[in-house]
């Protein structure tokens, strides 16, 4: 179905430069998920760490998306 986002409750439609924004927060979630691949996959690294830094770096990208696209629900 073409235009979803429509259909769900408490979104509506971002301008081009919130969609630029929104699309550098997805870039930079990609980066940052690449570094932590490569410290879980080290030998050296306090893995209990890199996963809580794993899970507050998604909360902070989370909250980022949800800056910009300022959702009107819960």
């Amino acid at each position: 179905m073409q235009n979803q986002h429509r259909e769900i409750q408490g979104y509506r439609e971002l301008n081009e430069f919130e969609i630029s924004l929104m699309n550098g927060v997805k870039d930079l979630g990609k980066q940052i998920e690449q570094v932590v691949q490569s410290l879980d996959q080290m030998g050296e690294t306090d893995k209990r760490w890199v996963a809580i830094a794993q899970t507050d770096l998604q909360k902070g990208l989370m909250a980022l998306t949800r800056a910009i696209a300022k959702p009107t629900s819960f």
